[in-house]
């Protein structure tokens, strides 16, 4: 079981900026209120948002991407009975850099170390995805 706390902690992540989101959001909803057609498509009002609303909702919309394979990959390792100390350190290493990933999108959101927190991330996630594929040869 314990390949799956990590990804309970990447879901608790998600859960915060999901409150986060809708907290950065609801003063502009009530303000207006009844008045909101401009925002029916994100893509059309995203680009009326102050930077620090953007940043909120790009990495709400990044932890629903890449951390989908992130799931389903510990899911499988725990199927497989295959979880042994390293998975569990790059899982863990995986939802650090995530939140480390996240930090930053939020605050300076200097795009170069985004990347590199995203390279290491996705290191993580290939070497489990790896290593899971050479234990069927």
């Amino acid at each position: 079981m314990n390949i799956l706390y990590p990804m309970l902690a990447l879901m608790a992540l998600t859960g915060l900026m999901t409150i986060v989101l809708f907290l950065s959001r609801a003063p502009l909803i009530i303000k207006f209120w009844g008045k909101a057609e401009g925002a029916r498509h994100s893509d059309e009002l995203r680009p009326n948002l102050p930077a620090r609303l953007r940043y909120i909702t790009d990495n709400y919309n990044h932890l629903f991407e890449q951390p989908t394979l992130f799931y389903a990959a510990l899911i499988y390792i725990h199927l497989m009975s295959h979880t042994d100390a390293l998975h569990i350190q790059l899982a863990w290493t995986y939802v650090g850099l995530r939140v480390v990933h996240t930090v930053i999108h939020l605050t300076s959101n200097n795009v170069s170390w985004r990347a590199v927190v995203f390279g290491l991330s996705s290191a993580c996630l290939v070497a489990m995805i790896v290593r899971e594929i050479l234990a069927l040869l």
